[in-house]
């Protein structure tokens, strides 16, 4: 795989890790779920609800 793809995963963990500090949840656990899931937690940090 080229290295464009990799810097593309990282990039949305880091966008997800803002957007769950927005709503008041753990950047750190969200940016490392994103790491394994990638869109499928960006998908869930948008449809959470406020704290």
């Amino acid at each position: 795989m080229n290295s464009e793809f990799y810097v593309g995963w990282g990039t949305l963990a880091l966008i997800n890790a803002g957007l769950a500090q927005g709503k008041n949840r753990s950047g750190l656990n969200w940016f490392l779920l994103s790491l394994l899931l990638g869109p499928i937690a960006t998908f869930c940090v948008v449809i959470a609800g406020r704290r």
